[in-house]
């Protein structure tokens, strides 16, 4: 057994390209020797930012020699189909074997070498990996067959054991010797074997374990910040960013003038992080403080102190254009800023910026209006954030969210619905103002945040400000869920009217193609909806959403024609309605299967005809309760066995809806079980049916749940298509108010298992 090393020198790979550089690496080596029948007992890689380095544990030193046996036509095939297959195994017809009347080929592999194996694995790996971009160099580049890497390889390095494997790529022989960090270390370094690699690569200023660097950034910036009486902003991207940008990385505490801290610390935070790779500090209050943490890739003789001070003169200048683009944006009104939205496409289709600007400011207005979002907490069980049901909900759907950048002020008490829907609007119309100003245009993450302090600068009121600064939210997993109730509006209604823009006119999601976010769009709705415990009938707000589409097209030049309106009347159909409300509902689907909840109860609920995503999930949470309890499981067996039994005798029509006594309609007496089961059902039909009026889902359960025994009962000793006809029509009718009873609360045809 040997171990076998392979080191891959070049220039500078990008850090964003290295873990799955090394993922790729140990895939290929893998895939490549697993040819020759070779495994490896465990492979470790490595990667820096100038070399990518394979160690394969426990090679044998030999393949072992093997008999393989591959099936051929069959004797009474063609002679062509005969010729074809000596000619794939490369074999006379005398050499193979016939058995079962079916042609075979006995090829016997003899054993190889391992480093054989090897030096033919490595340049097979080599010309096809799959980097993400890859470049040819130097005069080999002209021919379109030369060797394309991630930049100019420059060395191979490969050993078995301590032996060079004899191999070459692209004119580039492979050896034991390699070299050290840049600048420390550039001379050659001799490998003896995998045993020392690292090792012999430490003791020259270079750390091949792309976590151990990670680790030593994370210690030592700790270290510095703590020293300073300041904390790192933790930021694991930029911890492997940098790990991947050095070989021997030297965290370095600098520091800026205190003046620039009059520009928004997000500001700050990310000139710092894109421009410069550097982290931020806080001071003991949680505030931005004036230093950074450079990372630098050599041990200065000066502890770094010429390092810092270069670096800070360039975030100086970069601070100084951010402090500009602050200053000079202040000085538009948003009012003004918004004006420009009208230059903007925000899709051919569906008009520029100010149009949707528009659409949505009167939808959030109607949204208030309405009632579907208040100031005070939602009847439907939300008592404030972080209390009651909307806190059990939150808990229960794994919805933990950070702070707001800024705490928002309480859920809008003291303010009627008026003055609410006021502030709704005036938000939306400034919400994309900051689109246009030069800050955004600089850092287009910064859209949204930088309109809330434009809005805070310019005197407009703080509920305003904040829903202009998060009507984004949430964007992604974890991401905060609003709850100010200006907030909600503004965010609900941007994303109501995205999809409700895109669908209308053809553009959904394909697959795993979603080019205008849709689907981001469709979960922020319902993490609105579920946080909030917001009524949405989402049938009800699409077809508003709709409506403002409608009425803003039909007045622009370009749609006056008749054409254009029995067009865009043949769009908004039922069928618009339906797949657009089942795409929010698959999202749910999507969103709760990640928590646990089955997606088959979910179909179950929503085929009664409820897309109120807070009542639906309330409706599931009760049904996945309930299936899993003795009770629900034989009422679900009873269930299906009346179903089966309706379905085959094509039995469709709705059931009679009697009251007590309702067996006195039959033309017969019927049996004693016959008559619990209608007594039964004249008792829990109403009162599944008012439970579910009244939101009590888990009630509708347990009336179904009286249902269980009698309709055992009725199966164990009544015949159902007994000879007489009229009997038979009774029953079957009298499985039919079992069915419907049913799915008054879920569709229980669409359970599982």
């Amino acid at each position: 057994m040997a171990d076998f090393l392979l080191e891959l020198l070049s220039e500078e790979i990008p850090a964003r390209m290295q873990d799955k550089a090394r993922a790729d690496l140990a895939r290929l080596f893998a895939e490549e020797i697993a040819k020759a029948g070779l495994a490896a007992s465990a492979v470790e890689t490595f990667a820096t930012p100038r070399r990518l380095a394979l160690i394969a544990h426990d090679l044998p030193l030999a393949t072992q020699a093997v008999s393989e046996e591959i099936k051929g036509p069959r004797t009474s095939a063609p002679a062509q189909a005969l010729d074809g297959f000596l000619r794939k195994t490369g074999l006379s017809r005398d050499r193979l074997v016939e058995r079962d009347g079916v042609w075979f080929a006995l090829i016997d592999k003899p054993g190889r070498a391992t480093a054989e194996v090897v030096a033919e694995a490595v340049p097979a790996l080599i010309r096809a990996f799959p980097w993400p971009k890859s470049m040819r160099w130097g005069a080999a580049s002209a021919e379109s067959t030369s060797l394309r890497w991630v930049r100019p390889l420059q060395g191979i390095v490969a050993l078995l054991g301590e032996d060079v494997v004899p191999l070459e790529v692209a004119g580039i022989r492979a050896g034991a010797a390699t070299v050290g960090h840049r600048f420390h270390h550039p001379g050659a370094i001799t490998i003896g074997s995998a045993a020392d690699y690292a090792a012999k690569l430490r003791a020259c200023h270079v750390i091949v374990d792309a976590e151990e660097r990670k680790a030593f950034i994370r210690t030592r910036a700790a270290a510095l910040g703590e020293a300073a009486g300041l904390s790192v902003v933790p930021d694991e991207g930029l911890v492997a960013e940098n790990a991947g940008l050095t070989e021997w990385p030297v965290p370095i505490l600098g520091s800026f003038d205190p003046a620039f801290l009059a520009v928004p610390p997000e500001v700050i935070q990310l000139t710092m992080r894109t421009n410069q790779k550097y982290f931020a500090l806080n001071d003991a209050g949680g505030k931005l403080a004036p230093a950074f943490i450079c990372t630098a890739n050599i041990e200065a003789a000066d502890g770094g102190a010429a390092i810092a001070a270069g670096n800070a003169r360039v975030l100086a200048a970069r601070l100084s254009d951010a402090k500009f683009f602050w200053e000079q944006d202040l000085k538009v009104p948003l009012e003004e800023q918004a004006q420009k939205l009208s230059q903007i496409v925000f899709h051919e289709k569906l008009g520029t910026v100010a149009d949707k600007v528009e659409r949505v400011a009167k939808l959030a207005r109607w949204l208030v209006e309405e009632g579907i979002v208040t100031a005070s907490p939602s009847p439907l069980g939300g008592e404030g954030r972080g209390e009651g049901e909307q806190a059990q909900r939150a808990s229960a759907l794994s919805m933990a969210h950070p702070p707001l950048t800024q705490p928002s002020p309480p859920r809008g008490e003291g303010y009627d619905r008026a003055a609410l829907a006021d502030m709704a609007e005036q938000a939306a119309r400034f919400c994309k103002a900051d689109l246009v100003t030069g800050m955004v245009g600089e850092f287009p993450e910064l859209q949204g945040v930088m309109g809330g302090y434009y809005a805070r600068a310019q005197g407009l009121p703080p509920q305003v400000a904040d829903a202009i600064r998060d009507h984004y939210k949430p964007v992604g997993q974890g991401d905060d869920v609003p709850t100010a109730p200006v907030t909600v509006a503004v965010s609900l209604a941007d994303k109501l009217d995205t999809i409700c823009g895109f669908f209308l006119f053809g553009e959904k999601p394909t697959g795993s193609k979603d080019p205008f976010a849709l689907r981001r769009a469709a979960i922020g709705i319902i993490e609105l909806a579920l946080a909030n415990s917001l009524p949405l009938e989402t049938m009800h707000l699409f077809a508003r959403s709709t409506g403002f589409y409608h009425r803003q097209l039909e007045k622009r030049p370009e749609y006056q024609t008749e054409e254009w309106r029995d067009g865009l009347g043949k769009l908004i159909t039922a069928e618009f309605y339906g797949a657009v409300t089942e795409f929010l509902i698959d999202r749910l689907k999507v969103q709760q299967r990640s928590v646990g909840t089955r997606h088959d109860l979910i179909d179950a609920v929503f085929a009664t005809g409820d897309d109120q995503p807070v009542r639906l999930l309330a409706r599931v949470k009760a049904l996945q309760a309930f299936v899993g309890t003795g009770e629900g499981a034989d009422l679900l067996a009873g269930y299906r066995r009346a179903a089966n039994i309706l379905k085959k005798e094509g039995w469709d029509s709705p059931s009679p809806r009697g009251g007590e006594g309702h067996e006195k309609q039959l033309s017969y007496t019927p049996e004693k079980e016959e008559a619990a089961l209608i007594a039964a059902l004249d008792v829990a039909e109403p009162a599944a049916r008012a439970a579910v009026a009244a939101e009590d889902f888990e009630g509708a359960m347990a009336a179904l749940a009286a249902l269980r025994g009698p309709i055992d009962a009725f199966f164990d000793k009544v015949t159902v298509n007994d000879s007489d006809p009229a009997r038979r029509a009774a029953r079957l009718a009298l499985l039919a108010r079992v069915r419907d009873a049913v799915h008054a609360v879920a569709d229980f045809s669409r359970i599982e298992g």
